[in-house]
């Protein structure tokens, strides 16, 4: 997907505030919720396996009501890692201390044809 100039700016000054974590420390740390914040017509045609969802549009309204624990370990993912990295960073402007974005996303994960689900 070819992205604004605009957006990718946005992207870049927050990443270095954002922890990254790789797919296999994901799996190495079974101790991460899942999270998928993209859109509602991407989490439905399928997401990874044991993923909460939480779009984008509604993150910030409604994620104290799912994860009131602030110290909750939240591992974010999108597409590619960018919605799910300015999702990290607001997370943490709300007080919680435990956020990551998953690199690469959802695409990094069919790319390692690694396992999906569509309930």
């Amino acid at each position: 997907m070819q992205h604004n100039p605009g957006f990718l700016a946005l992207v870049e000054s927050v990443l270095p505030k954002v922890t990254e974590l790789s797919i296999e420390d994901y799996q190495a740390d079974d101790s991460w919720q899942l999270l998928d914040v993209r859109e509602d017509h991407e989490w439905l045609v399928n997401h990874l396996p044991g993923a909460k969802h939480l779009g984008r549009g509604i993150l910030e309204r409604d994620v104290e009501t799912r994860f009131p624990d602030k110290d909750t370990p939240l591992l974010l993912y999108c597409g590619g890692g960018y919605r799910s990295a300015l999702a990290c960073y607001n997370l943490q402007l709300m007080g919680y201390t435990r956020v990551a974005s998953l690199i690469g996303g959802y695409k990094a994960w069919v790319a390692r044809n690694l396992p999906l689900v569509n309930e």
